[in-house]
C-alpha cells in the first residue's frame, strides 16, 4: 500500500478497456517505481513554484509526469509487451474518473479501493460528488461518501451528490456506477419551490426514487421548518411529481388533524402548472352562504395562460371571471381580465328583492419596439358597467369604488419611410362617467400626416431666414363618434346617433429672428371638413315647436385662419453677496405676444322661423353638432398675452468641502395668460378675458409637489351674476375679481434608501391612483402576495443597537383646496386631506392606514386599516374598512408558495353595498 500525501492533489484515472491482471501490474509497477517515497504537490491556489518531478519510464511503459501541469498526477496505460489473452473482459467503468482531496488520497491495491479524505471530490460522467470522505471500490463498481468530524467533534463537509440537474445533500450515500442504484441517508434536495428531506432514499434509476420517512416543505430551512408534510412511503420522480401514502401536515413540529390517505405534489420544471384553485367560504345576510374564487388555472404554454374563477351564493347570485396573461419575447406582452356578476339581493317575494347584471373588461397590451420599429400597437382598456366597482360582490379593494371615470384606448400606428415620410394611426377611445353613466366613444379615430416639407430650401439644406423656413404639412383626421349610456351601449340606438366626419388641414408656417433678441412665427391654416349627416332646422306646426331633421348625404365646408406670435427671453439676477447664505436669485421671464384672425363664414348659415307666424327668425348652420364643429358666422380678431416665469436660487452648500454653490428651484413655473378681443362691442362680448394665473414648485428634495391656480376677472358683475362692461375697480372693487382658486399638495416620503414607492398597478388599471392613498388593489385570487410591496424580504433582524431599531416606513400625503367666487358667494367649495402610511412595526409585522378628512362636509373620508404578519413560509393579513357604505373586513392566512397557494383560510365580510 502506498499513501500519496498531498496538500491539494488532483488525480485522474483514465480507465479504458483492459485486462484486470494488466491493471494490477500497472499499479504495482508505479508503486515499485515510486518506492516508499512521498510525492508532494503545489497548492494551485498559491503562487509558489512546484517541486520538479523527474521523468521516469518503467518496464511497463508508464510515464509519471503531466506535461501540462506537474501538480496533477496522471495514471494511464500503454501497449503491453505481454501477449494478451484471446478472451478480453469488459471494462468495469465506462468513462474517465477524476478525483481530488485536500488532505490525502490513499490507494489500496489488495482491496481495490481508493480513499479520498478532507474536501474530497469525484467526477464521473454526469455525476459530481463532493464530501468529507469518499471511498471508491473499483472492483465492486461502488462509491461511498460521508461526513467527517472537525477539531470540535462536530460533523462537517456533508456530501453533495449531483446528477444532471438533480442535487441531493445527504448525511451519507452509497452509489453503484454500473446499476446507477444508490442508498442515501438523510437526503436533502430542492425541487422548484419544494424542499424534500428523507431518512432513507433508494435510487432505483436515473428517474425514480423511493423515500422512507420523508418530509416536504416550502420553508427555507428543511432541517428546522416551521411546517412540513410528513409521510413514510414516497415515490419521487425528479422534475415531475411526488406520489405519497398517508400524509399528515405538521406545524411547529406539532402534528395537525389535517391528513390525507394519499397525496400528489406536482414538481414540473415549468414555471407554472395547471391545477385547481380552491374556493374560500363566506356568508352574507343579503345573499346567504357562498364559495368565492374557486376555479382552475390552465398553464396552456410558455407564452400564455388562463385562469377561470367563479363565486356562488345560496340565494342564486353568482360571478364568473376569466384572467389571462400572455407574452412573447421581443414582440409583445399583455393581460386580459373579464368579469361578470349576476347580483340578487334578498329573496324573491321580499320588498327589498332586486336583480341586476354587471360586468367589467380590462385589457392591457404593449408591443416591443425592437420587434418592429416602424409600427406599434398598444391597448389600455377598462370598461363595463358604471356601477361595477360600487356593487361588485368580489372586488379585492373597495377603494376602486371612488373612481369617477373609466377610460380606454387602443391604438395602432405605422411610419412609412421615403423621401417624404408619413405616419398613419388608428385609435379607438372610450370615456365613461361612473356617476352619470354617460359614455363617449370614438371608433375609430383615423390620423394621417405627411412629414414637413420645406419648398424653398436649397441643396445645401440650410433653413435660415423667413423664406427658407417656410414649410407646409398635410394632416387628415377621420372620426366615428358615439355618445350613449350604459343601457344603450352597443345597441342599435347607439349606432343610429353616430357622428361621422373627416377633416383635412394644410398648415403653412415659418419662423424667424427679429432684432436679434426676438423669435417670431407666422402661420396660415386651411381646413376642409366632410360630413355624411347634416341637419335642417324649421318650425313644425304639428308639434308647435322648432325641430331638427337629419339629412343623410355628403356635405362639406371650408375655412381658413391666420396667426402669428413674437416672444423673447429676459434674464435677471439679484446678487446678495458671496458671504451670504443666499448668494443670488435668478429670474427668467419668457413673455410672448400672439395674434389670431379668423374671418366670418356667413355663407354656411341659413335662417329659420321660430314661431308659427314666421315673422321671427334666427340663424343656424346645417353643420351644427358635427364632430369637428361648425364654421363661425363672426370673425375672430384676438390678441393674446402670455408670461412664464421661473425663479432659482444659489445658496451655500451645507457640505463645506464643496466649492460651488448649490442651486435650488424656488418656482418651477409661474404663468399668466389673457386675451383681448379687437371686435368686442361691449354688449354681446367684452374685450378682456379673465386672467389665468398658475404655478408650481417642488420642495424637500423634490418629494413635495405644490400646484396652484386662480382666475382673475377685470370686469364686475350685476345682481344676476352676469359680467358687465364695467371694470371691477370702477365698481368699488379691486383691480381684479377672483372668481376661483385652487391648490393641490402631494408629498411622498420614505425611510428606505432606494426611495421605492408602493406602486398600485392594479388600482391604476381600475382607473384610480398609482399609489395606495385609497388602499392598494389586488387581484382576487392572489391574496398570498404582500399588500405592501412586491419584494419579499427574509425578515432579518434589523435591530442595530439595544432598544434601537431601523423600522422602514413610507407616507403619502395629499391636500386639496378649492375656492369659488363666481357669483360673489366667496366660499370654500372643497377642502380635504388624505394620508396613507405604511410601517414595519417589527421585522415580521407590517401595518398601514389610508384615511382622510373633508373639512367642508365635516366627515372622515375613505378609511382602510391593514395589517400583515410574515410567518416565513406563510403570510397572514387583515384589512378593515371600519365605516361608510363600503364598511367590511377580510382575514387571510396561507402559504406563500404558489404551488401550495390553495392551503389557506380566507374569510371576508360583505359591505353594505
Amino acid at each position: 500500500m502506498t499513501r500519496l500525501k498531498t496538500s491539494h492533489i488532483f488525480t485522474k484515472i483514465a480507465l479504458k478497456p483492459l485486462n484486470t491482471n494488466l491493471f494490477n501490474i500497472v499499479l504495482l509497477s508505479i508503486f515499485l517505481t515510486m518506492g516508499s517515497c512521498e510525492l508532494y504537490s503545489q497548492d494551485i491556489s498559491k503562487k509558489t513554484t512546484a517541486l520538479p518531478v523527474k521523468k521516469q519510464k518503467d518496464s511497463s511503459g508508464l510515464t509519471a509526469k503531466n506535461s501540462q501541469n506537474p501538480n496533477i498526477a496522471i495514471i494511464k496505460s500503454e501497449t503491453d509487451t505481454i501477449k494478451k489473452d484471446s478472451i478480453q473482459p469488459k471494462a468495469f467503468l465506462d468513462g474517465t474518473v477524476q478525483y481530488k482531496s485536500e488532505n490525502y488520497a490513499k490507494i489500496e491495491q489488495k482491496k481495490k479501493r481508493i480513499t479520498l479524505y478532507d474536501k474530497a471530490e469525484l467526477y464521473y460522467q454526469d455525476i459530481e460528488l463532493k464530501a468529507g470522505i469518499i471511498v471508491m471500490n473499483y472492483e465492486k463498481n461502488e462509491v461511498y461518501a460521508g461526513r467527517i468530524k472537525d477539531s470540535t467533534g462536530a460533523y462537517t463537509q456533508f456530501p453533495n451528490f449531483k446528477q444532471g440537474e438533480n442535487v441531493i445533500e445527504p448525511d451519507s450515500i452509497r452509489f453503484n456506477f454500473k446499476t446507477k442504484k444508490a442508498l442515501i441517508w438523510n437526503s436533502r434536495t430542492d425541487q422548484n419551490e419544494f424542499k424534500v428531506k428523507a431518512s432513507i432514499t433508494k435510487k432505483e434509476n436515473d428517474s425514480v426514487y423511493f423515500l422512507k420517512g420523508a418530509r416536504f416543505t416550502t420553508s427555507k430551512d428543511v432541517d428546522n421548518p416551521e411546517y412540513y408534510f410528513q409521510t413514510n412511503k414516497v415515490k419521487f420522480i425528479p422534475g415531475k411529481k411526488v406520489v405519497t401514502g398517508i400524509t399528515n401536515m405538521v406545524i411547529a413540529n406539532v402534528p395537525t388533524p389535517i391528513a390525507l390517505p394519499f397525496a400528489f405534489f406536482p414538481m414540473s420544471k415549468e414555471t407554472s402548472v395547471s391545477g385547481i384553485l380552491l374556493p374560500s367560504y363566506n356568508d352574507s345576510n343579503n345573499r346567504g352562504f357562498s364559495l368565492q374564487n374557486g376555479g382552475y388555472y390552465f398553464a396552456l404554454s410558455d407564452n400564455y395562460d388562463l385562469t377561470l374563477l367563479g363565486d356562488y351564493y345560496t340565494n342564486g347570485s353568482y360571478a364568473l371571471r376569466g384572467e389571462s396573461s400572455y407574452a412573447k419575447r421581443y414582440s409583445y406582452r399583455g393581460n386580459i381580465n373579464v368579469r361578470f356578476e349576476n347580483l340578487i339581493n334578498s329573496e324573491r317575494g321580499y320588498p327589498d328583492y332586486s336583480k341586476q347584471n354587471i360586468y367589467n373588461i380590462q385589457w392591457s397590451h404593449s408591443k416591443d419596439s425592437k420587434g418592429s420599429p416602424n409600427s406599434s400597437f398598444s391597448a389600455s382598456v377598462n370598461m363595463g358597467s358604471s356601477k361595477y366597482y360600487k356593487q361588485s360582490i368580489n372586488q379585492a379593494n373597495v377603494g376602486s369604488n371612488l373612481n369617477n371615470t373609466l377610460s380606454s384606448s387602443i391604438s395602432y400606428s405605422k411610419t412609412f419611410l421615403g423621401n417624404i415620410g408619413s405616419r398613419l394611426s388608428l385609435t379607438a377611445t372610450h370615456s365613461q362617467n361612473t356617476q352619470t353613466s354617460e359614455i363617449n366613444m370614438t371608433l375609430p379615430d383615423l390620423q394621417y400626416s405627411v412629414d414637413r416639407i420645406y419648398p424653398f430650401v436649397g441643396k445645401d439644406g440650410v433653413k435660415k431666414g423667413f423664406f427658407k423656413n417656410i414649410n407646409l404639412l398635410y394632416n387628415l383626421s377621420g372620426k366615428n363618434s358615439f355618445v350613449t349610456t350604459d343601457s344603450l351601449f352597443f345597441k342599435p340606438a347607439m349606432f343610429n346617433d353616430a357622428k361621422i366626419g373627416m377633416q383635412h388641414s394644410i398648415p403653412l408656417s415659418t419662423n424667424f429672428k427679429l432684432f436679434k433678441y426676438f423669435s417670431g412665427s407666422a402661420s396660415a391654416n386651411y381646413e376642409e371638413v366632410w360630413y355624411l349627416k347634416t341637419i335642417q332646422r324649421g318650425y313644425n306646426a304639428d308639434q308647435s315647436k322648432v325641430v331638427d331633421q337629419t339629412i343623410n348625404g355628403f356635405d362639406a365646408y371650408r375655412t381658413y385662419n391666420f396667426s402669428s406670435s413674437l416672444g423673447t427671453t429676459i434674464y435677471g439676477t439679484f446678487n446678495f453677496g458671496e458671504n451670504k447664505k443666499i448668494k443670488s436669485i435668478r429670474h427668467v421671464m419668457r413673455p410672448s405676444l400672439s395674434y389670431g384672425y379668423t374671418p366670418s363664414f356667413e355663407k354656411y348659415y341659413d335662417t329659420y322661423a321660430i314661431d308659427a307666424s314666421g315673422t321671427m327668425t334666427d340663424e343656424y348652420t346645417r353643420f351644427e353638432g358635427g364632430i369637428f364643429g361648425a364654421p363661425g358666422n363672426t370673425n375672430s380678431n384676438r390678441i393674446g398675452f402670455d408670461l412664464s416665469n421661473t425663479f432659482e436660487a444659489k445658496v451655500t452648500d451645507k457640505d463645506s468641502t464643496k466649492v460651488e454653490a448649490k442651486k435650488i428651484m424656488l418656482l418651477n413655473n409661474l404663468n399668466l395668460s389673457t386675451n383681448y378681443d379687437l371686435n368686442a362691442d361691449g354688449v354681446t362680448s367684452l374685450a378682456w378675458e379673465p386672467v389665468r394665473v398658475s404655478g408650481g414648485t417642488q420642495l424637500f428634495d423634490d418629494k413635495m409637489n405644490i400646484n396652484f391656480g386662480t382666475t382673475l376677472d377685470p370686469y364686475a358683475i350685476d345682481n344676476s351674476g352676469k359680467r358687465i362692461n364695467v371694470f371691477n375697480i370702477n365698481n368699488g372693487g379691486s383691480l381684479f375679481r377672483m372668481t376661483s382658486a385652487n391648490m393641490t399638495l402631494n408629498y411622498s416620503i420614505t425611510s428606505k434608501k432606494d426611495d421605492k414607492k408602493n406602486k398600485n398597478e392594479q388600482g391604476q388599471r381600475n382607473g384610480g391612483r398609482d399609489d395606495d392613498l385609497f388602499g392598494k388593489s389586488t387581484i382576487d385570487h392572489t391574496r398570498a402576495k404582500s399588500q405592501f410591496d412586491e419584494d419579499e424580504d427574509d425578515g432579518e433582524d434589523k435591530i442595530t443597537e439595544f432598544f434601537r431599531s431601523v423600522l422602514p416606513w413610507d407616507m403619502t400625503f395629499a391636500y386639496s383646496l378649492t375656492y369659488g367666487n363666481n357669483n360673489r358667494e366667496s366660499k370654500i367649495t372643497g377642502n380635504s386631506i388624505m394620508i396613507s402610511a405604511n410601517a414595519d412595526l417589527t421585522p415580521k409585522w407590517k401595518a398601514g392606514v389610508s384615511t382622510g378628512y373633508d373639512f367642508v362636509q365635516n366627515g372622515v373620508t375613505y378609511t382602510q386599516l391593514r395589517f400583515e404578519r410574515d410567518l416565513l413560509s406563510w403570510r397572514m393579513d387583515f384589512n378593515w374598512q371600519p365605516f361608510g357604505q363600503q364598511a367590511n373586513w377580510s382575514f387571510f392566512i396561507g402559504i406563500k408558495s404558489g404551488v401550495l397557494s390553495d392551503i389557506k383560510y380566507d374569510k371576508r365580510s360583505t359591505s353594505n353595498r
